[in-house]
């Protein structure tokens, strides 16, 4: 028998840090190796963390509601491996969280280990604060007292990455509002302005979740960084309408899922993606990043009424009857909570199907650090003017409207409208011969 520690999964692409949710087992229970143990959140997804060792879960180290970065310890296991092998994969994988903070961050960042005492509170302040709260801080050369006067959205008043990054931009911006100084020489405290309201004894308060919580402030996160324009266009979807209305029933005969109008929209926007690749680009200070993959987020909606961008990856890749099983899959997995969080990174542009709920278009807000959003609307019988050989006729067409949202800072308004109307193209152009 030997103590082993479970340590904290990277569990994603850029993913450094989780908040622990829920312990599924209690001290003193003996759990199989790759069996749940704990519920973690990041800020892409909540995901149950497996059992390293087979053994006795001897001790809990962290508490529910704690941040906690990847590679840091959070239980003990007395294992029922062999103690020689044990040490064998000790040797390997166990590494403090101090180290590999030192061992992954720049040098600058290496000097807040030794000026900030890694996750101890503040002269004055008895918050915890995550190491990538501390290199943040220092890195953006924020003083001890001005960390501390930084108002916090985390269990117990704790400042999480979203917080010192909100704070770091309200003060480049001058955006903010200023509270009192404090008599000990501590910087003024800098918040987004927060509107007073009067409440009566028939309203009813709603605590946010943590996901709404998370959506609010990328919103305006996405609105007070990038430069936001919307065009729109009309497009004339009838072809795809009627291929889809003979095709369905044998689709779902064959395949056992049904055939939306998702994937139609996906292959347009990945074929002028192909066409325009400058809209598939993110921004970097003054830098742009052109993306060679092309990842569509797919925005689906939750039982809950949130939303949730799982990502179609290298979606030029995938034919129609490809991209129909990806969207439907990932779609009923994510409403399930069964996704991972690689799943809902690296998207380089989203579209949202707003039709979905009936309405015919909208002004969809720019999932940061992408530059561009498309909401696709409601489709809709119309009367409308089509050339024949003979001459103009009026007929009943399917139309539907297209809205995209793009970054003014660097998509001007000739791609931004070329672009869409690029999609509007290849949507209008399918091939009723089309073979399933």
């Amino acid at each position: 028998m030997a103590n082993v520690e479970m340590l904290m999964p990277k569990m994603g692409e850029s993913i450094i840090e989780g908040t622990i949710l829920t312990w599924l087992k209690k001290e003193g229970d003996f759990i199989e190796q790759d069996e749940s143990v704990l519920e973690v959140a990041t800020d892409k997804v909540d995901t149950e963390v497996p059992a390293t060792h087979a053994g006795i879960l001897k001790k809990i180290l962290v508490k529910v509601g704690e941040v906690v970065a990847v590679g840091a310890p959070i239980a003990i296991i007395e294992s029922t491996a062999q103690a020689s092998e044990l040490s064998q994969n000790e040797e390997k994988t166990q590494t403090s969280p101090k180290e590999e903070l030192l061992a992954a961050a720049p040098a600058q960042t290496t000097a807040v280990i030794s000026s900030y005492s890694q996750g101890e509170p503040q002269s004055g302040d008895d918050r915890f604060y995550s190491p990538l709260v501390l290199s943040i801080a220092k890195e953006e050369n924020i003083s001890k007292s001005e960390l501390v006067s930084i108002s916090g959205t985390g269990k117990d008043g704790r400042v999480t990455k979203q917080d010192i990054l909100l704070y770091l931009k309200n003060r480049k911006e001058g955006n903010i509002g200023i509270s009192n100084l404090s008599v000990s020489g501590v910087q003024p405290v800098l918040t987004s302005p927060r509107v007073e309201m009067s409440i009566s004894a028939q309203d009813e308060i709603i605590e946010m979740d943590r996901m709404r919580k998370m959506i609010a402030q990328r919103m305006v996160d996405s609105r007070r960084i990038s430069a936001h324009v919307t065009s729109f266009v009309e497009a004339d979807v009838t072809n795809i309408v009627l291929w889809r209305n003979k095709v369905k029933d044998q689709y779902k005969k064959k395949e056992g899922e049904g055939l939306t109008f998702t994937p139609f929209f996906i292959e347009a926007v990945a074929k002028a993606i192909k066409d325009f690749p400058m809209i598939n680009i993110s921004v970097d200070g003054e830098k742009i990043i052109k993306r060679k993959d092309i990842n569509i987020g797919v925005a689906v909606a939750l039982p809950s009424g949130n939303l949730i961008v799982p990502v179609v990856r290298n979606a030029d890749q995938l034919n129609l009857i490809g991209l129909s099983k990806k969207i439907n899959d990932i779609a009923n997995r994510a409403r399930l909570n069964k996704l991972s969080p690689d799943e809902l990174s690296g998207g380089t542009f989203t579209v949202s199907n707003v039709g979905s709920f009936g309405n015919v278009m909208g002004t969809p807000i720019i999932m940061q650090p992408q530059v561009a959003i498309l909401a696709v609307g409601a489709i809709q019988k119309k009367p409308a003017v089509v050339e024949t050989p003979t001459g103009d006729v009026i007929a009943i067409r399917h139309k539907m409207f297209l809205s995209h949202s793009y970054d003014h800072r660097v998509v001007d308004g000739s791609l931004g409208g070329i672009f869409v109307r690029r999609v509007a193209d290849y949507l209008e152009a399918f091939d009723l011969n089309t073979e399933l």
